[in-house]
């Protein structure tokens, strides 16, 4: 992971865009899983499972991601456009100790891939099951999220405006309540491998990073300064998080 994302490094600076660490960071757990499927001496088809989980999940959202630092190059996402002036004047510097910590982060929230993979048991089990299925729907509903917000942004329409259509409508950040579901399904998949309650800290430690570091904040920091009195009417009305009701436009915030 660290040769991986000092490559990275090179390429972002090289393009002057730090937005490709998302990329990176997404893809990345479909080399460990891969790794850990193939090294792995636990049950084939249980390694094979959890290869296929956070591969099609992981290469989906790496996709995604690459389409818009595609689309804003030779522009940064305004989150990484604040970091560099931040930063300034030893910007690339600190942007390569970053990039090195997204890839520790990959190798210690891999845990519920690796687990599955050392697993003996002779099947897959009803809890894993469950995990399938929930991991489905988080999925789902992620994939459908980001559909809705990509098919907004490429309308010239839309610039400088709010979306309040589909899941958006009933949540701020559908997008991530949706990827963090995905890592409680991990979670409840590596529940079946012994030592699996450990992995309960990666759903905890996503829900902390999205809401206090590098999700919800710097999104809706980033919203309020091109958006304005728009969007904290949006923030008014609209859950933050999980998808719920709306509350009537002008209603005081709780």
């Amino acid at each position: 992971m660290a040769l991986v994302m000092t490559a990275v490094w090179v390429t972002a600076v090289r393009m002057r865009n730090a937005g490709i660490v998302d990329v990176a960071w997404s893809a990345n757990f479909t080399l460990l899983a891969g790794l850990y499927a193939s090294v792995g001496g636990g049950l084939p088809a249980r390694r094979l499972l959890i290869a296929i989980m956070t591969t099609v999940w992981s290469l989906r959202l790496a996709a995604h991601l690459y389409l818009r630092v595609r689309g804003d190059h030779p522009a940064e996402d305004g989150r990484y456009r604040q970091l560099r002036q931040h930063w300034a004047p030893h910007a690339d510097r600190r942007f390569f100790w970053f990039f090195q910590l997204q890839g520790a982060l990959n190798v210690l929230l891999s845990l519920p891939m690796l687990l599955p993979a050392l697993n003996p048991q002779p099947r897959i089990t009803p809890l894993e099951w469950a995990g399938l299925a929930l991991w489905t729907v988080a999925l789902a509903g992620e994939s459908v999220a980001d559909r809705q917000l990509s098919r907004f942004r490429r309308d010239p329409a839309n610039r400088g405006r709010t979306r309040r259509f589909g899941l958006w409508r009933w949540s701020r950040h559908p997008n991530y309540f949706f990827e963090w579901l995905v890592w409680v399904a991990y979670f409840v998949f590596a529940l079946a491998s012994p030592g699996g309650w450990v992995t309960v800290y990666c759903p905890l430690l996503m829900l902390y990073f999205l809401f206090r570091i590098t999700g919800i904040p710097a999104t809706e920091a980033q919203a309020l300064r091109s958006r304005g009195d728009d969007y904290r009417e949006y923030q008014r009305t609209t859950s933050a998080f999980a998808p719920w009701l709306r509350k009537r436009p002008g209603a005081a915030r709780p």
